[in-house]
């Protein structure tokens, strides 16, 4: 069997705890304004016209996203950290994209990392129907859950998806009692309002102490100038990061209620 990667990181420090091998998985339900992966949206092999530019000139060349590997080729790549995943209480993280639409190679990957003792982690969005998440979530040690904005409004108009099933499969993920890091990408903004948050830390609130970490992400300009690179449309310009200060006030409300709070991933 075989699946449609578009990446493969070594030796990454903010998927997951310790050292880690991050694997990209092709394709996403959503399209966010300020994806940071904007080549992983479709689900297919893609050229690009790749632009690079040194002393004032532009460079064209082409560039292939995506790759169809099989299982024993994934875990090849995987397995050549294998030794940093010891001394780090490291892993591989299953992201993307959405993993979880390839779920069939997802959990075949999954059952032979468990084989090999690997810690998994698998970052989702968590729109995914339920089925395919109850067919293999008990594989994965540690889930890295997206959460991005709490208006199923406002989540629709800036993912192009309705937030309504994935705070249905976060609660039920939560009553199994699985490990859990939200992630929130704090977008300045768009997502970074008193009400977004205190409505956040609500939700997270009924779900404490099954959920009991999040990770705040700050907006970066990877999106844009990945963007620029393949040619892309970029779909929001000119925000800045995060205020330092917003990030330290979004943190202590969440470490008020009792939640291990990180900043980075």
């Amino acid at each position: 069997m075989k699946g449609l990667i578009f990446d493969i990181k070594r030796l990454a420090l903010h998927d997951g705890p310790g050292i880690r091998t991050t694997v990209f998985f092709k394709g996403c339900p959503l399209n966010c304004l300020w994806c940071h992966n904007p080549e992983s949206r479709c689900f297919d092999t893609e050229s690009y016209t790749h632009l690079d530019r040194l002393d004032g000139q532009v460079f064209k060349k082409q560039k292939e996203v995506g790759k169809w590997m099989s299982v024993d080729e994934v875990i090849r790549e995987i397995e050549k950290d294998k030794i940093f995943y010891k001394e780090s209480g490291g892993g591989v993280t299953f992201s993307g994209g959405e993993p979880f639409l390839q779920y069939e190679f997802l959990g075949y990957l999954l059952h032979a990392c468990k084989h090999k003792g690997i810690h998994t982690a698998v970052d989702t969005t968590g729109y995914i129907k339920r089925e395919k998440f109850e067919s293999i979530y008990k594989l994965s040690d540690l889930f890295l859950y997206d959460l991005k904005h709490m208006d199923e409004r406002l989540h629709k108009k800036y993912t192009g998806v309705s937030n309504k099933l994935i705070i249905e499969n976060l609660e039920w993920l939560s009553e199994r009692k699985r490990k859990i890091i939200i992630r929130f990408p704090v977008v300045p903004g768009y997502n970074d309002s008193e009400k977004n948050i205190d409505l956040m830390r609500l939700l997270l609130e009924k779900l404490y102490p099954n959920v009991n970490q999040i990770d705040l992400l700050p907006y970066h300009r990877m999106s844009g100038s990945k963007a620029e690179r393949f040619g892309l449309e970029q779909q929001i310009a000119g925000i800045e990061k995060p205020d330092p200060a917003q990030l330290e006030s979004i943190r202590k409300k969440f470490e008020e209620t009792g939640f291990t709070v990180g900043i980075g991933g």
